[in-house]
């Protein structure tokens, strides 16, 4: 394989992902293949190192002897490169090359953990299995990818629930309130409509008083211009 298919930074970059790098750390997300090894965005070489030194390549593994644990031992030697990585969701595989030997590591893996390793000297066969492991990753993360969608269509779904939920609220407090005053207008109408017929009444009644009055006043004055008349000789 052509040199120039390594990346810079591919063995520390390798040491970070298997003690858990950010893209594997970072949970569930959408299938993507990257470019360029992860170590361009490990920022300075000192954290770089700190990664490769701490990291998971040095936590054994359930399987202690084989190509895992050779893989292993190599990342922590610094002897291979990275050529090729895809992350689906927290799986990925990786095409690692070790140029001593000319021999080719493809890894599947789930988050820091290595989960089948092959080695080959066979460059078409060390792309095939590559290409392999790849779709299964993308495979095996299917249902956590459809777990996250889901998940963030329900927060997002429950988020316009409680905004639908304020609004109707805010909306019910305020018929609440029309109601209240409205049944205190109704109630205040029908207080003025029974104080109208009331003083209506009143006042027909001094009408009639008055009439009755005058009449009586006209009656008296008559009698009086007549009490006044003069006698008859």
């Amino acid at each position: 394989m052509n040199s120039n298919n390594t990346t810079r930074g591919g063995a520390l970059v390798l040491a970070w992902f298997v003690l858990c790098g950010a893209a594997c750390a970072a949970g569930p997300t959408a299938p993507k293949q990257s470019s360029t090894p992860v170590a361009d965005a490990l920022g300075d070489s000192s954290v770089r190192r700190s990664l490769l030194t701490n990291g998971a390549a040095d936590e054994p593994q359930a399987t202690v002897n084989g190509n895992v644990a050779d893989l292993q031992q190599m990342i922590r030697d610094g002897r291979v490169k990275e050529l090729r990585t895809t992350y689906n969701g927290s799986y990925g595989a990786s095409l690692l090359f070790y140029p001593d030997e000319m021999t080719f590591y493809i890894a599947l893996f789930q988050q820091k953990k290595f989960w089948r390793v092959v080695k080959t000297q066979v460059d078409s066969r060390a792309e095939t299995i590559y290409a392999d492991f790849a779709k299964n990753s993308a495979a095996l993360a299917d249902t956590e990818i459809r777990r996250t969608k889901l998940e963030a269509e329900k927060n997002f779904a429950d988020r316009l629930i409680a905004v639908q939920q304020g609004r109707a609220n805010r909306l019910q407090a305020d018929l609440d309130v029309a109601r209240t005053q409205q049944s205190q207008v109704a109630d205040r109408q029908a207080e003025q409509q029974e104080a109208i017929r009331s003083l209506r009444a009143e006042q027909d009644a001094a009408q009639a008083q008055l009439r009755a009055l005058q009449t009586k006043v006209q009656d008296l004055q008559r009698q009086s211009d007549v009490d006044m008349m003069p006698l008859p000789k």
